[in-house]
């Protein structure tokens, strides 16, 4: 069971704006994952639920980070499955990612009481996420969908809904604003910032860096708001 509340997730996501995605097998590389995003100032990362016996890492990067890190949110993305989402949810994630609108997991999580954030990319995917009672949804892929002008485009009609693209997102001051200019809640950022070249060189104040940065373009690109 996580420790943090879903309004804490859901507040704490719209509030930073800011979404580190990634996934590695060992261990140890995850928590110096988990210390250099949360040193450069994030509230949230997302692990994603891919390779072999990722729960695992999964399950002992929350117990490690729970000691460590604990003002850090930690949640699962890639899920697909009422099955999945519960045992991450079992291991202690905090919220729920999906490339894809399930609706056993927001089901699932809503029993639970868990944020679940569902990949959509239509206008109709977005409304019936919000029926189940997604706060957020997922933009994804979204620079495939299309980009920036798909929000504002969700948004001209729907202007209560709250999004997050994932997968087009670049770690450029330029991108950034486009995409919060266009009126979205949160980004989420994987390899773009969480690098191979970091991952490899195991230069994770690098890492610490490029988070405060992209933090600091959101706060801009909202007019100084964080």
């Amino acid at each position: 069971m996580g420790r943090f509340k879903r309004l804490e997730v859901l507040n704490a996501m719209t509030e930073s704006g800011l979404v580190p995605v990634f996934y590695h097998k060992d261990i140890e590389v995850a928590k110096m994952v988990a210390l250099g995003v949360a040193k450069g100032g994030a509230r949230l990362l997302e692990f994603t639920n891919r390779g072999d016996f990722a729960y695992q890492v999964f399950a002992d990067l929350k117990k490690w980070a729970t000691k460590e890190v604990p003002d850090l949110i930690l949640g699962v993305g890639s899920i697909i499955d009422p099955g999945t989402a519960s045992f991450y949810i079992n291991s202690g994630a905090e919220f729920v990612v999906g490339p894809v609108l399930n609706a056993d997991v927001a089901k699932a999580c809503n029993r639970r009481k868990v944020a679940y954030m569902p990949g959509c990319g239509s206008a109709s995917e977005v409304s019936y996420a919000e029926e189940l009672g997604c706060e957020i949804c997922k933009i994804f892929p979204g620079s495939e969908v299309g980009g920036p002008s798909f929000v504002k485009s969700i948004l001209g009609p729907m202007p209560w809904s709250l999004l997050m693209p994932t997968g087009g997102v670049d770690r450029t001051r330029e991108s950034i604003e486009k995409w919060f200019k266009a009126g979205v809640a949160s980004v989420g950022i994987g390899s773009n910032l969480i690098t191979k070249e970091i991952l490899s060189s195991g230069d994770f104040d690098a890492l610490a860096r490029n988070t405060a940065e992209v933090l600091q373009w959101i706060r801009n690109a909202r007019g100084g708001q964080s």
